[in-house]
């Protein structure tokens, strides 16, 4: 199995992400990895698409509907897949996460810190407001990779989410919080490609200057999607659209496990 981190950058949309992912658009510029653009699924919101991001599924498949449909899902998903092979695995993100893969309903007092308490993520951290800082949730999540070396571990910030929903997309402060999150990946990211690590960046949604996602236009379903391995072709292909369905089935081939019967192949991605 080959060590991978999926980080999700919550409400980042498309446009806004290539203005100021600095980082991330020098190191495609210079042939390090792979730059997608990406139609999300529908609806555009929350905890569906973490299901369909994971899963591989679209929402009438997986059943998590809406942000209120709150329930372990019971299909298989990249964490499951994971220690299905043997895999390690682990999270910092929102509590959502959480109740998707491990247990509901997510307690305050005992459920911020799970570690091998018997669901699907071996090691969590979860925060529940909004506004819990990126810089903290990055830490969270440095803390499980070098506690726990886990396969498999996702990161999860919700500070674009937070700003865009106040302020709405195209605002100074949405814009700033795609540029701190930047910021934090630039004084990371090193380190993790000289570890060996594969990384797979990109968003859940995207959102519109009214500070809404759900919908249906491009603001609210265009999303990046940033892949460093050397397992898939570098450059840049972002002329047409793909699928969010397309992100499972590229973790498991970053894995190197096998996909889920159900989920799409990989066409759409140029692989090494």
């Amino acid at each position: 199995m080959r060590k991978t981190i999926f980080v999700l950058l919550d409400a980042c949309q498309y446009d806004a992400g290539t203005r100021n992912l600095g980082y991330l658009e020098h190191l495609i510029d210079y042939g390090k990895g792979a730059k997608y653009k990406v139609r999300g699924e529908l609806p555009s919101l929350s905890r569906p698409m973490y299901a369909t991001l994971l899963t591989g599924l679209p929402v009438y498949k997986h059943g998590i509907a809406a942000n209120e449909t709150v329930r372990v899902l019971g299909c298989d998903n990249l964490f499951s897949m994971c220690k299905s092979q043997g895999g390690v695995t682990a999270a910092a993100a929102y509590l959502w996460v959480s109740e998707l893969y491990n247990h509901v309903p997510f307690h305050l007092d005992k459920d911020r810190i799970q570690i091998h308490s018997g669901g699907m993520i071996d090691a969590g951290i979860y925060y529940w407001e909004d506004s819990y800082p990126d810089s903290h949730l990055f830490a969270d999540g440095e803390y499980l990779r070098t506690q726990y070396d886990p396969d498999f571990i996702l990161y999860h910030s919700m500070g674009i989410d937070n700003q865009g929903h106040l302020k709405g997309a195209g605002s100074k402060e949405y814009e700033g919080a795609i540029a701190a999150a930047n910021n934090i990946l630039s004084l990371l990211m090193e380190t993790w490609m000289q570890e060996g690590y594969q990384i797979v960046i990109t968003a859940d949604h995207g959102m519109n200057e009214l500070g809404i996602h759900g919908g249906t236009d491009a603001e609210q379903r265009d999303i990046p999607l940033y892949i460093f391995s050397s397992a898939v072709k570098a450059g840049r292909f972002e002329e047409d659209y793909i699928s969010e369905l397309n992100v499972a089935p590229l973790l498991c081939r970053l894995l190197d496990i096998p996909v889920s019967p159900e989920m799409i192949d990989l066409a759409e991605i140029a692989l090494a």
